[in-house]
């Protein structure tokens, strides 16, 4: 495994912030205008309005500020991440949602947070990211960055497909499975881990592959250099589906192929917690029951 990616200590406190919420959460909507008013009222440059909101995204990344505040839960924050990554915009979360994995505050200590990192009282924590290209032939029909992981499988046909993997063009294997897994150390606590992953910690930088429901086929997870390639080349006479972050699914013909390596972005989380906190939260955050419908 490589080297861990070292944590920056903030100097500066930040003067211009950026309060986003997930609209499926009125209170959401109804904290970060709060907590756009508070800073107003401290003299700091605020704007406020829905994730989901393309043209509030339009203006974030026209107007980057000096720290981005996410409301909501786990995926909230991977939405976050995907849109301040590529801006080198530090995001502290807020969680509104269930788990919490990736936030770093509880909704009752907004008000606490905000005082320290108002001061400057935070570190940096940096993780890696993934890039993934759609290839048709010789055509190139979409890229997409993910901070937790790449699905490639099966549709809504309970079939499987045929998956070949293959590492720096060298053949792997072929996986006969529902699907296959790649993440980041940031995704192996998430669908990873619920298809038998390993935990890795946030800051390693390796690529981790994880089959799902393999039949007659490797089943073990392989955790990957940083710097392998990844190409997935799909094989089926039904549909197969790519999904990056849990989000919509793409639809992929037989012989599409993904290639999927560490991305050129980091996704950095604004943290108050010492850099022992990852292991610290692991087990009572694992142990939480998931209230089902829940939006994150």
């Amino acid at each position: 495994m490589r080297s861990r990616i070292p944590a920056t200590v903030v100097a500066a406190p930040p003067r211009s912030f950026v309060v986003a919420a997930n609209p499926q959460l009125p209170e959401a909507l109804r904290l970060a205008e709060r907590i756009s008013v508070e800073l107003s009222g401290r003299e700091l440059a605020s704007a406020w309005g829905s994730l989901n909101d393309e043209n509030f995204r339009r203006k974030v990344a026209a107007n980057p500020a000096d720290l981005f505040i996410a409301l909501g839960g786990d995926g909230t924050m991977l939405r976050a991440g995907q849109l301040c990554a590529p801006l080198e915009l530090p995001i502290l979360g807020i969680n509104l949602g269930r788990f919490g994995f990736l936030t770093e505050v509880r909704r009752e200590d907004w008000q606490a947070a905000l005082e320290r990192v108002i001061q400057g009282d935070y570190w940096l924590e940096q993780r890696m990211m993934l890039q993934a290209v759609h290839h048709r032939r010789d055509r190139e029909l979409g890229s997409w960055e993910a901070l937790n992981e790449c699905f490639i499988g099966r549709g809504e046909t309970v079939r499987p497909v045929d998956l070949t993997a293959e590492i720096d063009q060298r053949h792997l294997t072929t996986y006969v499975a529902d699907g296959l897994i790649i993440a980041t150390p940031t995704g192996s606590t998430a669908y990873a881990l619920a298809a038998g992953g390993p935990i890795l910690s946030p800051e390693l930088r390796n690529i981790l592959l994880v089959p799902v429901a393999p039949h007659l086929s490797v089943e073990r997870p392989i955790v990957l250099h940083e710097g392998s390639a990844v190409r997935v080349t799909v094989r089926t006479a039904h549909q197969a589906i790519l999904s990056v972050d849990g989000g919509s699914p793409v639809p992929l013909q037989s012989e599409d192929s993904l290639q999927i390596r560490a991305g050129r972005h980091v996704a950095q989380f604004a943290r108050l917690q010492d850099p022992g906190y990852f292991y610290r939260n692991l087990t009572a955050r694992m142990n939480q029951v998931a209230v089902p419908g829940s939006p994150e």
